[in-house]
């Protein structure tokens, strides 16, 4: 069985956060699915501006945990554009033994909480 790699989590995680959005009426102004590229998603929303980090995040560690610095930075960046900033952590993890990692086409378990406003 072939591994996921560090893009194809990111690009899941991606993908179950722009659903959430999408289900709650945001509108993607952009879209950067590149490993490393903050924000990954900026949104609008009722007139509002809103810049969000995508992170997938693999078992043990906690997604609703997040890079304080980075997300400072990146918070200081949006006050320039009045933008809000949300955190998007996605937990996820092998269903059959969440010690192992993701597989391709093989089954996985999802721990994603919403958005953490930053």
């Amino acid at each position: 069985m072939e591994e996921l790699t560090k893009q194809e989590l990111h690009n899941m995680a991606m993908n179950i956060v722009g659903k959430d959005l999408e289900d709650q009426g945001f509108e993607f102004l952009s879209i950067n699915s590149k490993l490393k590229r903050n924000p990954q998603f900026v949104a609008l929303k009722n007139k509002n501006v809103y810049f969000i980090v995508v992170r997938a995040i693999s078992f043990p560690e906690n997604p609703k945990e997040y890079d304080r610095i980075l997300l400072e930075t990146i918070k200081q960046h949006a006050l320039k554009h009045k933008a809000v900033v949300y955190y998007a952590g996605v937990g996820l993890a092998n269903s059959q033994n969440y010690e192992l990692p993701l597989y391709k086409d093989a089954p996985y378990v999802v721990n994603y909480q919403g958005l953490q406003k930053i």
